[in-house]
């Protein structure tokens, strides 16, 4: 069995590979060739935590990734502060789909921030206008790198604005962004109404309870990424945003299990499950896209496996050929 840490899954993966393989996985869901049970959650309350269990099967195809495994996920918000620890750890365990025998163990990590970020770059390649130029990333945690390398890996960003309550922390994925060799202008947005009246494309990246913009600031003709609220009592896009958008989702089950805004947005009347549309169906060709300049998109990702499955079994194979990683024998 091989392990892998985080920095040979950066090796192993780049950003558009990690795409073209997430936008496979959705397809592959949208057409029947996936198994993904509702993730099972268990909540710490005394923690303000959850702990994700989430297991998938991609059953492949001609063209397609075959994978079986499971990630682990634990989401502990206050470790920052509390333990000096970062808020997510995570692992995914891989398996041999014809034989079942361990083939791997990942550091989910950066695997997580990688696969949330590459399910953006399908969306928005999906999406987004073809002459999309600017892009708004709200958020500047972990994940918000991998959500601006993901949509720079299928649309000509020239121009990307970061919306962050804490101005240091915009700084630092400022200079994290031209690090990772980002050619596009990076700018810290004074604010996000004035990032937003420029925004072609807007990634939410963030842990907020409460919608993280107005709807009156959306321009007609934007596509709208929202990956960080998680759970029912989580929101970042108001109602009245998605009520006026073509909404589409990693999962149908999933999404409105768990999705605050979209559950926020049925609560009020604005939605209905049925106008919702699975990413997958689109990019498989059994469903429409943007069907117009002017239209409002927004996808809503609350994750999911087989986004972590095929990305981690690319990485694995990946790694047997570049020699990555340390083999165990038990």
């Amino acid at each position: 069995m091989r392990i892998l840490s985080g920095d040979d899954v950066r090796t192993a993966v780049p950003v558009a590979a990690a795409v073209a393989a997430v936008a496979d996985a959705f397809a592959q869901i949208a057409t029947g060739r996936a198994e993904v049970p509702l993730r099972i959650s268990l909540g710490q309350p005394a923690h303000d935590s959850h702990t994700f269990f989430m297991p998938a099967l991609l059953a492949g195809g001609s063209e397609s990734r075959t994978a079986l495994g499971m990630k682990v996920v634990s989401v502990f918000p206050h470790n920052a502060a509390h333990n000096q620890l970062p808020t997510i750890h995570a692992l995914v365990a891989l398996f041999d789909p014809a034989t079942g025998q361990a083939l791997a163990v990942l550091d989910g990590r950066l695997l997580t921030a990688l696969r949330t970020g590459a399910a953006s770059g399908a969306a928005t390649q999906a999406l987004a206008r073809a002459d999309a130029r600017i892009l708004v990333i709200i958020g500047a945690g972990g994940q918000a790198p991998f959500q601006v390398l993901s949509v720079c890996a299928v649309r000509p960003i020239e121009k990307i604005l970061i919306v962050n309550r804490s101005h240091d922390r915009a700084e630092k994925l400022h200079d994290r962004l031209i690090l990772e060799g980002v050619q596009a202008e990076i700018v810290v947005a004074a604010s996000v109404q004035t990032a937003l009246a420029e925004a072609d494309v807007v990634c939410c990246a963030t842990s907020s309870s409460t919608p993280v913009f107005a709807d009156r600031d959306i321009r007609p003709g934007t596509h709208i990424n929202g990956v960080g609220s998680f759970t029912p009592r989580m929101a970042e896009v108001p109602a009245e945003t998605i009520g006026r958008a073509r909404v589409f989702v990693d999962q149908h089950a999933a999404a409105w299990s768990e999705a605050g805004d979209l559950i926020d947005a049925r609560a009020v009347g604005a939605l209905r499950e049925e106008q919702t549309t699975e990413l997958g169906a689109v990019i498989a060709g059994l469903a429409p896209g943007r069907q117009g300049p002017h239209e409002i998109t927004f996808f809503k990702s609350v994750g999911n496996a087989v986004q972590d499955l095929a990305v981690g079994q690319l990485a694995y194979d990946q790694a047997l050929h570049l020699g990555l990683g340390l083999d165990v024998t038990w």
